[in-house]
């Protein structure tokens, strides 16, 4: 199964959203394989938006992301990366469909409360940034017979 990096923004943390959000991954069937709470620094988040260090927006990012604690989870599905990409919805919270985190959640583009690998090869990067490897349990519950059919999980 793929994995994913997933990060509670301090617009999640400071809202309280931490247990909604939870309950609605769990609910999905999504196996959570790694969390842990850090507060983010300057280092880490240059490194984690490269591509966005030279916008004029850079810095109020940052200071946006270093607010409060983040909550860091690494997720576990069957094409999760996509599947969890679509429950977030679009960056913006004003454009993001109802019943997606973002569109049920928020009203901005910076305070949008999660960020989600937008793909696998990104997500094993992001995964290795923010976790150790004995952070991360090969975890495999019990009901996952429940959640997928038996053709979907030999792939």
């Amino acid at each position: 199964m793929e994995q994913t990096l997933v990060i509670l923004k301090p617009s999640c943390v400071e809202r309280c959203l931490i247990g909604e959000v939870i309950s609605r991954i769990q609910n999905r069937g999504i196996i959570i394989t790694g969390m842990k709470m850090m507060q983010l620094n300057e280092e880490i988040l240059r490194e984690h938006y490269s591509h966005l260090v030279d916008k004029p927006f850079f810095p109020g990012l940052c200071a946006s992301m270093m607010a409060s604690p983040v909550v860091c989870m690494v997720l576990k599905g069957v094409d999760i990366v996509n599947v969890f990409r679509k429950m977030t919805g679009v960056t913006n919270g004003r454009n993001a469909e109802p019943g997606t985190l973002r569109g049920d959640f928020c009203m901005s583009g910076q305070a949008n409360i999660i960020h989600a690998s937008d793909s696998p090869e990104n997500a094993k990067i992001e995964i290795a940034r923010f976790f150790k490897p004995e952070e991360v349990f090969d975890y495999t519950p019990a009901n996952v017979n429940f959640i997928y059919g038996d053709d979907e999980l030999k792939n």
